[in-house]
């Protein structure tokens, strides 16, 4: 099991920036305060218009988003930010209920890095933000 004293006691995670865009108000705040536990930066968008806002001003590594959005999907999200030249590289990661091999394909090709059904793995989501560190 993680530790969070391990890693937001000058671990090599601390300086993550994480984008969580969720609609589910409650699974979206209790993700961003398990990650700040871990000592990332999280901002959190209930909807896809107010996530690719904040992405602009906050310049997350890491972008989670859900597929089903109430004003436009996942997709359209990671198709967006693929296209911003401050947002491009970020870590895109879908997470969502929508898990089979199709849905994975979809996100794959609308520009995710990363598919994750939900609920969130807090353990493989605190591996794959490592190897995001890492990697800078």
């Amino acid at each position: 099991m993680l530790d969070p004293s391990e890693i937001a006691n000058g671990g090599e995670l601390a300086a993550v920036k994480v984008l969580i865009i969720e609609d589910n108000r409650d699974g979206a705040d209790s993700l961003r305060d398990a990650l700040a536990l871990f000592g990332h930066r999280v901002a959190v968008a209930y909807d896809g218009a107010e996530g690719l806002s904040i992405a602009q001003s906050f310049a997350p590594d890491v972008v989670i988003c859900d597929i089903g959005l109430p004003d436009f999907d996942g997709y359209h999200v990671a198709r967006t930010l693929r296209t911003q030249r401050a947002l491009c590289r970020a870590t895109l990661v879908a997470l969502t209920g929508y898990g089979l091999p199709e849905d994975r394909m979809t996100a794959k090709e609308a520009g995710f890095d990363a598919h994750m059904t939900k609920p969130a793995d807090l353990e493989q989501l605190q591996s794959l933000l490592s190897r995001v560190q890492l990697a800078r």
